[in-house]
């Protein structure tokens, strides 16, 4: 009886407990929250009645009514996905959840602040409210964290997916270094909430928050969290470089521009791009660090500083994420032919002048030097800052891997794949998690077959067109290099180990010989072929002979039925004989292969515009095959820039593959490729033997008449798409 007592007594304190945690719960999200918005409550009979909505309890906030004067006031909520902009003295209508639920008060805002700290003689004074939080509660942070756990289990259970947000918010701020919490905010908003939404730029929105809390802040309170790093991977690799969400080619889209804003187009080189990111790792931490490496760099960021000083703040200069994403867009303006053929102007009297002040600091070819170190300090200083990414890992995982252009997301999955493993796999200790590390190797290697793929990745932001992404036979060895690295490293894990990687490598692998041979690289795929044979064919233990036949009639074998079953071999192919059309059509003198290539590649985009794969369309109104398709109508200009680009090549006879192509294929990629060729040829000792670069890159002819069709194509294109949004408002 005395036991039975006892335990029913536990119980009683247990319930109580749960209960004060509850009844706590709202208080403790607003004093984990930083900031808070004041509101005059409409209607009271005390008209200083105020009351503090913590800012992450907002979920709606509509401006009714607008003052003309008053201090400024802007802030993000719901996640800090959206923002609400207007002035003190604005009458709204703010919804926000409490401890009964939503509710919803016509209120006039009075301002914002923070929930600040008496003075104390505790050692924890000033520090972030998160720890303060945390010290306050002792013993009873964990019995709060518990019934967090249970109540947002229960809401997801319902659907209660926004309800979820705050609560989350709470956990991480009671438990930073609990790493499962991150991942379960994260993928709550990249995965649940964000196939919720009504556009596919809402829906992006959710993604990239997501993604950013893990790396921002998840990361950096659990720097050697192997989970973290391998969600983020995956992330990176399924939800943005992936086909399965509806809105996928928004993603691509998106990302490709945020990340050419922040480091613009990197070198096509291997060599030259090493160089360029290391070039970014070794700038300077500090201005002051970077005004004693680079003395001129001080007057040019004076003379900047006193240009932008007249303009509103938000342009002013400062080392985040603001300015370099200013900087970026108008760099991004200077390289793009779709900006001058449509003649894109600054919208603003602003902007006009922000441009300006641009074109005579770091658009000036005298300033170069200074230009280029302000822009590599800056760069270092929002990745390691707004972006949690380590420069120096960046150029240490592309000089060990292969040809990373971070505008692609597999890039960016191989480097917090590898991150993982450098950093968190010494903590899987226990045999029984080892698949922990296996899972995380796969999602590398995977990105390095996506980087192969896709890797080479060609982008105009202000085009409104899908990324163009050419598959980049550089990673190929990359692949087979690190295939026998993993088969080593898990050859004694039990249930397969090393083996659960060779269906990969060998379907991987058969590709590759498809594609070399496509090429005119026929060596190549015969050795790869050779390979193959002695490993999965006749020198394995299942011995067999399907890779010891002729290699064209091995091709063909390999390529039927991939177009149906993998669309994206037909890409491959296409820019595959293209390249190989070029190279030995216009080098060698060869127009059959030539001539055979551009119908091959025409042949095959109209098999794809006119098969059923065309009608299949996602909740956007986006054909789901439409970025292969168009990737296919821009298959003939893409392959031939890479090829003029191709430094691995000899300028020479680049140059001549340029001047015997036909004029209409030239003049597709004339005003694109020439800054970049006479940059080359200036440096070259071409430029020394008297040869005038004009002369060996001439204007094709008609070239004026094609630009003029392509700007008339171009603002077609513009209102299309602006009367396309115009009727998707109209429909709302």
């Amino acid at each position: 009886m005395r036991d039975r007592a006892i335990l029913i007594l536990c119980v009683l304190i247990g319930i109580l407990a749960f209960t004060a945690a509850g009844l706590l719960q709202p208080r403790l999200t607003e004093m984990a929250s930083e900031q808070y918005l004041s509101l005059g409550i409409a209607g009271e009979s005390r008209p200083d009645a105020q009351r503090r909505v913590s800012l992450s309890r907002i979920r709606s906030i509509e401006t009714k009514k607008s003052v003309l004067s008053g201090q400024d006031l802007s802030f993000k909520y719901l996640g800090d996905i959206r923002t609400w902009t207007g002035k003190v003295g604005d009458d709204v209508t703010v919804g926000f959840e409490t401890a009964k639920g939503q509710e919803s008060i016509e209120a006039v805002v009075r301002g914002q602040g923070g929930f600040g700290l008496r003075y104390t003689d505790e050692a924890e004074e000033g520090a972030p409210p998160m720890v303060v939080l945390g010290t306050a509660l002792g013993a009873l942070r964990g019995l709060l964290v518990d019934y967090l756990w249970i109540k947002v289990t229960l809401q997801k259970e319902k659907g209660l997916l926004y309800e979820v947000m705050s609560d989350a918010n709470l956990i991480t701020a009671l438990q930073p270094r609990f790493p499962e919490v991150w991942s379960f905010h994260g993928h709550n908003m990249a995965y649940n909430i964000s196939v919720m939404t009504n556009t596919p730029e809402e829906r992006w929105a959710w993604v990239n928050a997501g993604i950013s809390l893990v790396r921002d802040k998840g990361v950096r309170y659990n720097p050697n969290s192997l989970m973290l790093c391998k969600e983020l991977a995956f992330w990176f690799s399924h939800k943005i470089d992936g086909v399965a969400d509806d809105a996928h080619l928004t993603y691509k889209r998106q990302f490709a521009r945020e990340w050419q804003y922040l480091l613009g187009i990197p070198p096509q080189d291997y060599e030259q791009r090493k160089a360029w990111i290391k070039s970014i790792a070794d700038a300077p931490d500090t201005l002051d660090g970077l005004y004693a490496k680079v003395p001129e760099a001080k007057d040019f960021v004076s003379e900047l500083e006193t240009k932008l000083a007249p303009l509103p703040p938000r342009y002013a200069f400062a080392a985040d994420k603001r300015f370099l994403l200013l900087v970026g867009e108008w760099a991004s303006r200077q390289s793009s032919p779709y900006a001058r053929f449509l003649g894109l102007r600054a919208m603003s009297e602003e902007a006009a002048t922000l441009v300006g002040i641009f074109d005579s600091t770091f658009g000036d070819p005298a300033r170069a030097r200074p230009a280029g170190a302000v822009m590599a300090f800056l760069r270092k200083r929002v990745l390691i800052d707004a972006y949690n990414m380590d420069p120096a890992l960046m150029s240490k995982y592309t000089a060990a891997t292969g040809p990373l252009d971070w505008r692609h997301p597999a890039a960016h999955a191989l480097y917090w794949a590898r991150r993982g493993t450098e950093f968190g796999e010494h903590r899987i200790t226990d045999d029984k998690d080892i698949y922990k590390v296996i899972n995380n190797d796969r999602i590398e290697i995977q990105a390095m077959q996506a980087l192969a793929r896709s890797g080479l990745v060609q982008y105009d932001p202000f085009s409104g067109d899908n990324v163009t992404r050419l598959n980049d036979a550089r990673w190929i060895k990359v692949i087979d290099e690190y295939f026998e690295v993993l088969y080593k490293k898990h050859y004694d894990v039990r249930g397969a180990g090393g083996d659960t990687f060779t269906n990969f490598h060998e379907n991987f692998m058969k590709q590759a010989v498809r594609e070399l041979y496509r090429t005119g690289d026929v060596a190549g795929g015969q050795a790869i072929l050779d390979k193959l044979d002695r490993l999965y064919g006749r020198g394995s233990f299942n011995e067999n002979t399907t890779y010891h036949i002729p290699i064209d009639e091995f091709v063909r074998s390999v390529t039927y039925g991939e177009f149906e079953m993998q669309p994206e071999v037909a890409r491959s192919d296409v820019y595959s004989v293209l390249e190989r059309g070029f190279r030995e059509g216009l080098l060698l003198d060869n127009e059959q292969v030539l001539k055979e290539a551009l119908e091959y590649a025409r042949g095959l985009t109209r098999y794809f515009r006119e098969a059923r794969y065309n009608d299949f369309v996602n909740k956007f109104g986006e054909g789901r095959m439409k970025d292969l398709i168009g990737e296919l109508d821009q298959s003939i200009p893409a392959v031939f820039t890479k090829i003029l680009l191709d430094t691995s090549q000899p300028l020479l006879d680049r140059l001549i593959i340029f001047r015997k192509a036909p004029d209409e294929v030239r003049a597709l990629v004339y005003d694109q490729v020439r800054p970049a060729l006479e940059l080359e040829f200036k440096s070259s000792r071409l430029a020394s033997s008297g040869l005038v670069f004009a002369n060996l890159v001439p204007e094709p002819a008609g070239i004026d008449a094609f630009r003029r069709a392509q700007a008339e194509a171009a603002k077609a294109k513009a209102e299309a798409v602006k009367q396309e949004n115009r009727s998707d408002a109209e429909r709302k």
